[in-house]
């Protein structure tokens, strides 16, 4: 039986996990009874979707059937909330709840309704049978986009959180919940929802107003977690700052729709090189003939400030006077924005400034305007009032003004358009940050940091020049200074626009709260704002990274991509690449991972990590021909950039240690250790591993015991050594590092909270 409304399979889907309906069949009692209720509710019979099969999780060979997609095409969707079913490796999870959200966020109803009384609802309808963590509430309300409401079918007494049945009794719930009530309330809130859709009642919701779709988790990747510690030790660094790089990086271009694409500039550089202006006489029009005189002073003092930059080409006052005498215009007061326009295209230049000097009340008010000499369009104002007496300061106020705005202007060609519409208000505070963002992007901190530092003594008011310098520190190791400055540019967030104060939350979240979850959410604000921006789409795909939700990260990681490839450029630099081959690798996507690889080749061919990822799949492909050549290349590669041979080894050890090759991974651990005896961070490298894989905890405890005397502070040292005594069984010590470890973090980690869990649980097992 179709849906009541064509196009659709079924009107609700019923999406459950095969554990919640093994004991007393919950989940077909549920269906049997709303089934029932329906009847009662609707005239026209409602199609229900409900698969008593156990498929509990997908394997290697499991393939989606290629039906259940049609099958999801349904007006409802109801998902039996329970503990099991918040799980990103079930298949109800990731086929079913994650699919639904996706096809009902693209259809002709989106994902939420707005129905006529007002209210908003989503054709997402949970059933909760259980008490959720916060973890699981999260995550549900991150697919969602929205709070997680519902109907709730929780029965309680102390120490007691099962579902409700039909049998149990009001009075002594806790609750006070009716099982047939509950039942009401969910057909109810589906006839409701259906009739407005059935009727062509409701009102869509902008897209906007919509959540972000959220791709699904793939089984396979979480086949992959023993093998991730180290190569997240390896690219830990890569993660933390390539995803605040993201992120900071918007901070730029979320109002990019509003100025790049109408930025008359772009296209009035005639040369490619300097802007070329004439400024106008400014008019008096304060029947005050004492100020005439400023007519011309404020003229001279713009052409004086801009003559000296080598960026600007301003036509002297001779020029621009002498035309306009010979054209008659000697009273200032008949130049019109069309006179001016004619003059400014008998000089050949690309802008021209004109302006007034008014009367506001007690005051005197000078307009600027910066206006196209081929359109008239204006597309800068400035406005400054002040006393008479202070009319030679507000004089020179302009000047900078002007000044600043059309070098800055200028200065974006020297950047990637990324950063094309950051506009502090110094154009020595945007030099200095522009050679900053070029030093950051070839990885010197050092240098990084004084330039960002220069640009915030210059311009103490440019916040995005902040997050650059807490993002360069960060990368740097110094973490306390990368979250002063994090906390400087949160101080100031109160006096931002709407969109710059959600990339500070990020910002926050990330430094502060620590908050994997909170950057995801804010991203997506961001991407609400404006969906085509490559660095938005890579922050939530890093987000989800972490998080190691691969099959969600993908897609993000892929848009990425596509939009530098519509723009037809490369990303800004090769980590874009080396986190989307990763996705693919860890998530078995070997052909996209080697198609990707040749175009990362192709735009990076002498990076060190791209080669790296070259090395890998060609030792899963069993090319060690290739892959020992790439080898040599690599190390060559790194000695030029003054690698010890210690570190280098140590890089060679993790490349087979991530393709599984074990032995000859610890061969190389121990070289590496045999060249640097005395090094705390060559202790723990071997630590970690004899540890994680199980080859020798006994001996990974005593290297990290020796490495923790020299760092007793390193999270990294304590991590490992808690997690040597939870492989020992000495669950309580382990639990005291961990948690330690834990305390100490600078920012996320999902090893570290994964081992967290997992000792906990080891405890909470014993007793």
């Amino acid at each position: 039986m179709s849906s009541i409304i064509p196009g659709f399979e079924y009107d609700i889907f019923i999406s459950y996990r095969q554990k919640d309906n093994k004991l007393g069949g919950w989940v077909s009692e549920f269906v049997q009874n709303l089934q029932g209720e329906l009847e009662s509710t609707f005239k026209e019979e409602v199609s229900v979707y409900f698969d008593i099969n156990p498929h509990d999780g997908l394997l290697e060979t499991h393939d989606v059937d290629a039906s259940l997609k049609d099958k999801l095409k349904c007006l409802v969707f109801i998902p039996v909330i329970s503990r099991t079913y918040c799980d990103p490796q079930s298949f109800a999870w990731e086929h079913e709840f994650m699919t639904f959200v996706d096809l009902a966020s693209h259809d002709q109803y989106g994902l939420k309704v707005k129905l006529p009384n007002g209210n908003v609802s989503s054709r997402v309808l949970p059933v909760r049978i259980h008490d959720l963590d916060m973890e699981d509430i999260n995550l549900c309300e991150t697919v969602l986009g929205s709070t997680l409401r519902g109907v709730e079918f929780i029965y309680k007494e102390p120490g007691v959180n099962r579902s409700l049945t039909p049998k149990d009794d009001e009075r002594k719930n806790l609750n006070g919940t009716i099982y047939r009530n509950q039942i009401n309330k969910v057909a109810l809130a589906v006839k409701e929802i259906i009739n407005v859709l059935k009727k062509g009642e409701y009102l869509a919701l902008k897209k906007s107003e919509q959540p972000a779709t959220p791709p699904g988790e793939n089984n396979e990747e979480y086949k992959h977690k023993s093998r991730l510690k180290s190569k997240i030790f390896g690219y830990r660094k890569l993660i933390w700052g390539v995803t605040i790089l993201s992120l900071v990086l918007i901070a730029g271009i979320i109002v990019w729709p509003k100025l790049y694409k109408g930025n008359t500039l772009d296209k009035l550089r005639s040369s490619g090189d300097r802007i070329s202006i004439v400024v106008m006489p400014f008019r008096n029009m304060t029947n005050d003939s004492t100020l005439n005189i400023w007519q011309d002073g404020i003229q001279f003092n713009l052409i004086a400030s801009m003559s000296n930059s080598t960026y600007l080409k301003v036509r002297q006052t001779g020029s621009t006077n002498n035309l306009l005498q010979s054209k008659g215009y000697d009273n200032y007061a008949r130049i019109t924005p069309s006179v001016a326009r004619s003059i400014s295209n008998n000089l050949d230049a690309d802008v021209f400034i004109y302006g007034n000097i008014n009367r506001a009340g007690p005051k005197i008010r000078i307009n600027t305007q910066l206006i196209d000499s081929k359109t008239e369009d204006i597309f800068q104002s400035f406005q400054l009032e002040g006393d008479v007496s202070e009319i030679l300061p507000l004089t020179d106020s302009i000047s900078s003004l002007v000044k600043n705005y059309l070098i800055i202007s200028v200065l974006k060609k020297e950047i990637s358009p990324e950063f094309q519409t950051i506009f502090p208000k110094s154009a020595e505070a945007y030099k200095s940050f522009i050679l900053g963002n070029k030093a950051y992007f070839k990885g010197e901190n050092l240098s990084a940091i004084k330039l960002f530092s220069d640009a915030v003594r210059t311009d103490s008011n440019f916040v995005y020049a902040y997050i650059w310098l807490s993002m360069s520190y960060a990368n740097q190791g110094l973490y306390d200074q990368a979250k002063k400055w994090c906390l400087k540019a949160h101080d100031k967030s109160e006096e931002l626009s709407f969109e710059f104060k959600i990339w500070v939350n990020w910002i926050y979240s990330r430094y502060v709260d620590k908050s994997v979850i909170d950057e995801i959410k804010f991203s997506k604000q961001l991407l609400e704002i404006d969906d085509n921006i490559p660095l938005t789409h890579f922050a939530v795909g890093c987000a989800y990274f972490e998080l190691h939700q691969f099959s969600s990260a993908i897609p993000e990681l892929e848009k990425t991509l596509e939009i530098y490839k519509s723009w037809n450029t490369k990303p800004l630099n090769s980590y874009f690449y080396e986190v989307t081959l990763i996705a693919y690798h860890l998530t078995g996507m070997y052909k996209k991972e080697k198609e990707l690889l040749k175009q990362a080749m192709m735009d990076f061919p002498e990076d060190q990590q791209i080669t790296r990822r070259q090395i890998i799949l060609s030792l899963g492909e069993g090319d060690t021909t290739s892959a020992n050549l790439q080898i040599e290349k690599w190390e060559s590669s790194c000695r030029k950039d003054l690698w010890s041979e210690a570190a280098i080894t140590k890089g060679v050890a993790s490349i087979y240690n991530d393709v599984g090759s074990l032995k000859v991974a610890e061969k190389y651990y121990r070289i590496a250790l045999s060249l640097e005896p005395e090094s705390p961070a060559r202790m723990n490298d071997l630590a970690y591993f004899l540890i994680n894989k199980d080859i020798n905890p006994v001996e990974g405890l005593k290297l990290i015991e020796n490495a923790l005397k020299s760092v007793p502070g390193s999270y990294l040292f304590n991590e490992t050594k808690g997690w040597g005594l939870y492989k020992l069984g000495k669950y309580e010590e382990a639990l005291k590092l961990i948690e330690k470890s834990d305390s100490l973090k600078p920012v996320y980690s999902y090893e570290l909270n994964l081992h967290l869990e997992t000792v906990r649980k080891a405890i909470a097992n014993q007793k």
